[in-house]
């Protein structure tokens, strides 16, 4: 029998873009942790917002599940296609329609990567603040569809705070735009909000108008050392002051993640700091005064110091400084490779919740997986905690068992199984211990109104039974 929605696809994009069966390439098949694997009927790259709107009309027409494709940054299984399914690839709508340096504000394709879109911003002397570890392969509608947060929400917010405009494609293909540059719109319901972090599960995100900055012209970065938690969050309350609004990250890094990971990157670059403190951040303020901002930044930790705030500090000199002392966040490869097999986590929870979270976690491994040795990293700014666990060896029993232990120890805190990665097929079982039946099913209302047959993304965030 004819493969006829495949020439169906072939007739909007064009057959050189339209893999079919087992000819699908693995991108569009598999997730970033190579867990989940699927074998999708069909991988598309439409290249306008009126080919993804043929696209989901064809799909409605003919019941086949789309999951909206990005760069495969995500942990959780989000972006991974249903089998016999559409993975819908959105890299060929990757331009930058146009940045505004008087409103302030960017026009730019979903599949754009987030590192192009900072640098394009930073060409026309404006700053897209959203910055995280995956930048250079991170596209736009995904961090849009994950809410992602990264390294500078202390200041700057998650990427909802970004989002002024947005455009979409909805499972019948209907487009729905709101491309406005306009930063306060009190008129009606802003359905713009439902999309931002769901994943796929309402629309498909093709365009967006982001809110940029001032691009800031000074950048002081440390590496600071506190006793104790509780005084690191007392340090990062007096820089919001001290250092005029300029203070833009603010890292935290537990003993064991510090020491394990510089352990590991001795082989490239020394140790910025001896180990033994209690615990560890990297701080960054951004500014615009050279003369100023760099006798501020230091005056400040100078002072913190003298208090015993901070046990020790070091502040970088020069790019190439700072750069090193970045890595020890950001280059987790030597450090996290050894503990493979290994399960990630992003969760959050109140920030004055998070030394009870990983005591709790630590004690919940204990008991259920007392060979297991989880290491702690995170955003102060808006609470999110990242974990490393492992034991040297993994399946589907001994994953249980680690999720069970952290879940249950943010269950117990108030806070969310998911911070920025989504919920995707990994947490799909786990989304009711930090959500109410009643907020599941409003959920699922939301769902069946606006995707009635149920085609997009199926089977993530949460089940649709009940």
């Amino acid at each position: 029998m004819a493969d006829q929605f495949g020439d169906t696809l072939a007739g909007i994009v064009r057959e050189k873009h339209v893999q079919r069966g087992d000819a699908i390439d693995e991108r569009y098949r598999k997730d970033l942790t190579g867990k989940y694997s699927t074998a999708p009927g069909w991988a598309v790259r439409p290249g306008s917002t009126a080919e993804v709107s043929a696209i989901m009309r064809a799909a409605s027409e003919a019941g086949v599940p789309v999951t909206a494709i990005g760069g495969q940054s995500g942990t959780s299984g989000a972006a991974v296609p249903v089998d016999g399914g559409l993975s819908l690839s959105l890299e060929r709508m990757n331009q930058i329609r146009e940045i505004d340096p008087l409103s302030m504000t960017m026009d730019v394709e979903a599949g754009c990567i987030l590192q192009i879109a900072q640098e394009a911003a930073e060409a026309q002397g404006a700053f897209l603040p959203l910055d995280l570890g995956a930048r250079g392969s991170a596209m736009i509608g995904g961090v849009i569809g994950t809410n992602a947060g990264g390294n500078r929400v202390v200041r700057w917010g998650m990427m909802r705070d970004m989002v002024i405009g947005l455009e979409a494609v909805l499972a019948d293909g209907t487009v729905v735009s709101s491309l406005t540059k306009m930063l306060k719109d009190n008129a009606g319901y802003h359905w713009k909000h439902l999309l931002i972090g769901s994943e796929g599960t309402l629309g498909i995100v093709t365009r967006a108008v982001l809110r940029l900055r001032a691009l800031p012209s000074t950048r002081q970065t440390a590496l600071v050392a506190a006793p104790s938690f509780e005084e690191m969050i007392r340090v990062m309350r007096r820089l919001e002051v001290s250092l005029s609004g300029q203070l833009s990250s603010f890292e935290l890094m537990w003993a064991d993640f510090y020491e394990t990971l510089t352990e590991a990157q001795l082989p490239s670059r020394p140790r910025p700091m001896e180990t033994g403190h209690g615990i560890y951040a990297l701080v960054e303020a951004m500014g615009g005064n050279a003369e100023l901002d760099g006798q501020m930044f230091e005056g400040a930790l100078a002072s913190l110091m003298e208090e015993g705030l901070l046990s020790d500090a070091v502040i970088a000199q020069s790019d190439q400084q700072r750069e090193a002392l970045w890595a020890v966040r950001e280059d987790l490869s030597p450090g996290f490779t050894p503990r493979r097999p290994f399960t990630a986590y992003d969760v959050s929870m109140a920030i004055a919740d998070m030394p009870r979270f990983v005591d709790a976690a630590l004690a919940n491994l204990k008991e259920a997986a007392p060979d297991a040795t989880a290491l702690f990293y995170g955003h102060a700014g808006d609470g999110n905690l990242h974990a490393n666990v492992s034991n040297g060896k993994m399946d589907e029993s001994i994953k249980r068992t680690f999720d069970t232990a952290i879940y249950r120890a943010v269950s117990d805190l108030g806070g969310s199984i998911s911070a920025e990665h989504g919920i995707g097929m990994d947490r799909l079982s786990y989304i009711g211990m930090t959500r109410s039946s009643e907020e599941l099913a409003l959920m699922r209302t939301i769902k069946r109104a606006i995707d009635p047959k149920g085609i997009l993304n199926p089977g993530k965030v949460f089940e649709m039974e009940g």
